[in-house]
């Protein structure tokens, strides 16, 4: 039988430590537990991935790198349901690692996600409403936000294409948008 490759291997450990974390916790999973999942040895783990962190960013980075590209022109002028679709898609696509940092939060500290969040909810509240929105629009424009990545996760059942479209009529329903 051949030996997977070394990309394969580091995709199956990621797949691993995925499911035993979002199911225990990260600090409750030994990386001993993540290899005897995959079926190496945690020297060979650490091959792969230098620490537990470097193994948490591993899952995290993807979504980070995805966000910051749909973000990267957002910004005053931006058309809001087109941006909250492409900012919906990209966490949607990481909906399973956003439910593994929801079910630990702590791992937001560990990658520094939490400052990386808030820098986006602030670009996206500046591209929906303006750098200078009133209390209203910016409750409104933080409602839509949350209320479209709570949705990924809260309803696993609804098919993509339905979620999408309820969800963005929802944030532009909530933002006062007209539907077109």
């Amino acid at each position: 039988m051949p030996r997977p490759k070394t990309s394969e291997t580091a995709a199956r450990i990621r797949t691993a430590a995925l499911e035993l974390i979002a199911l225990k916790g990260v600090h409750q999973v030994s990386l001993r537990e993540i290899a005897e999942r995959v079926g190496i040895t945690k020297p060979a783990l650490y091959y792969h991935f230098a620490s537990r962190e470097d193994l948490v960013r591993s899952l995290v980075q993807p979504l980070i790198d995805e966000v910051e590209a749909t973000l990267a022109d957002a910004g005053p002028g931006s058309d809001p349901r087109e941006l909250l679709g492409s900012y919906f898609d990209a966490i949607y696509r990481h909906r399973d690692v956003t439910a593994m940092i929801m079910g630990d939060p702590s791992v937001l500290a560990m990658v520094d996600l939490a400052t990386a969040v808030a820098g986006w909810r602030q670009r996206l509240v500046t591209a929906l409403v303006g750098p200078a929105p009133s209390l209203a629009q910016l409750t409104r424009a933080q409602m839509a936000i949350g209320g479209l990545g709570d949705c990924t996760i809260v309803m696993p059942d609804v098919p993509a294409r339905e979620l999408r479209e309820a969800a963005l009529d929802a944030a532009g329903d909530t933002l006062g948008l007209s539907r077109s």
